[in-house]
């Protein structure tokens, strides 16, 4: 294999990395909820919020929050049960997840979440 195509396949390897990874900073919103499955698997979920401050049109300084569904599985949830609390500051690694279902009215409603794969505690405690 030449060095050609040897960084054409590491350019390739990279970009496939690069596909619906989503990284965020933020506080957590609540206490962590966690289900146990009767296969012994676990699922933790958690809100985020993450702000953006910018200066509007009329030079006044705006922050905007955006709050994040977060779940992981396995060994991740177990790291949001033991460390992570609300008002925790942390950074996660994942990808978007999109689903839907049918409500009591028959309405169909969707749900983006991020399935957490990492996660960095930051801040103290």
């Amino acid at each position: 294999m030449s060095v050609k195509d040897l960084k054409t396949n590491l350019l390739k390897i990279n970009i496939m990395s690069l596909r619906n990874k989503v990284t965020l900073i933020g506080y957590t919103g609540k206490e962590v909820e966690m289900v146990n499955f009767d296969n012994g698997n676990v699922k933790a979920q958690v809100s985020l919020a993450t702000s953006d401050h910018y200066t509007n049109a009329k030079g006044e300084k705006v922050e905007e929050t955006q709050w994040h569904t977060l779940v992981a599985y396995g060994k991740v949830a177990d790291i949001f049960q033991k460390y992570v609390h609300k008002g925790k500051e942390i950074s996660v690694e994942g990808k978007l997840m999109y689903r839907s279902y049918d409500d009591k009215e028959g309405i169909k409603r969707y749900i983006t979440e991020i399935r957490v794969d990492e996660i960095l505690l930051l801040g103290g405690k």
